[in-house]
C-alpha cells in the first residue's frame, strides 16, 4: 500500500516554549529573549492553546508609553488597550491559529500561506499543545536521502502502476529529482506514474522518459 502523506506531527519541533495566561509582561519579554523567539503559545490550566503572544504585542506598551489617552486615534484603541495589559492572557492574540498533529504538510502550508504566518502551534484532538511547526519544518522532507525517495517511488508508484512490467522501469533520484526510464506496454499509465511520483514527499521534480512499444496494426507482410 502507498505510504500515507507525512504529517505535521512527524516534522514539528517538540517540546515547545510556551507560557500560561497568567504570565506577567516581564516574564514574557524575558522568555522571548532567552529562547531567541518572536512569539509563543499561551495556554490555559489544562495546556490547551488559547492564544499566541508575540514581540509585536509587547511593543504596544512602548508605542504608547509617552502618549496621553486623548492623543490616541480611535482606530488604535485595540493596541492602546494592550499597552495597559500586564499578562499574557490580556496581551495575546486570540483565538489561536493552530494545526492538528495529524494534518498533512500541504494542509499546514496552506494555513500558513492564507494567514501569512511563519509558524503554528500544533495541538491534539483536545486542543492540548504538542509542538510547533514552522516553514522550515515543512521543508524537512526535502532533506530525505535520494535512496529513500527512490525506494518509495519504486514501491508505491512503479510497482503499483505497472504490476506486470515494473521490472522494466528504472528509477533514479539525484538531489530530489526523480527520473523514470524504461519501456512498458501500458502506454496509458505513463502519465499516471509521473503524477504519482510528484506526490512522494521530498520529490523536487520528475523527469519521465518512459516509453511504450508502437501499436502494430494490420497483417504482417508476406
Amino acid at each position: 500500500m502507498p505510504r500515507s502523506p507525512y504529517t505535521v506531527g512527524e516534522v514539528m519541533t517538540a517540546p515547545v516554549v510556551a507560557l500560561y495566561a497568567g504570565a506577567g509582561f516581564k516574564e514574557i519579554a524575558a522568555t522571548l529573549k532567552k529562547w531567541r523567539i518572536t512569539a509563543m503559545p499561551v495556554l490555559d490550566g489544562e495546556r490547551r492553546v488559547i492564544g499566541v503572544v508575540s514581540e509585536a504585542d509587547l511593543l504596544a506598551k512602548e508605542e504608547f508609553h509617552d502618549r496621553q489617552p486623548g492623543m490616541i486615534e480611535q482606530q488604535r484603541l485595540d493596541r492602546t488597550a494592550k499597552a495597559g495589559s500586564v499578562s499574557a492572557g490580556d496581551l495575546m492574540t486570540a483565538p489561536a491559529l493552530t494545526v492538528r498533529a495529524d494534518a498533512t504538510l500541504p494542509q499546514a502550508a496552506r494555513i500558513m500561506a492564507r494567514n501569512r504566518v511563519k509558524r503554528l502551534p500544533v495541538v491534539n484532538g483536545d486542543g492540548v499543545l504538542t509542538g510547533v511547526v514552522s516553514r522550515s519544518d515543512l521543508l524537512k522532507v526535502f532533506l530525505r536521502p535520494d535512496d529513500d525517495i527512490a525506494a518509495e517511488v519504486r514501491r508505491d508508484v512503479v510497482e503499483l502502476v505497472f504490476p506486470v512490467s515494473h521490472r522494466h522501469v528504472h528509477v533514479t533520484v539525484s538531489e530530489g529529482v526523480v527520473t523514470l526510464t524504461g519501456t512498458v506496454p501500458e502506454r496509458d499509465h505513463i502519465s499516471l506514474a509521473e503524477r504519482l511520483a510528484h506526490t512522494v514527499e521530498g520529490v523536487v521534480a520528475v523527469e519521465c522518459v518512459l516509453s511504450s512499444p508502437p501499436y502494430v496494426t494490420g497483417s504482417p507482410a508476406l
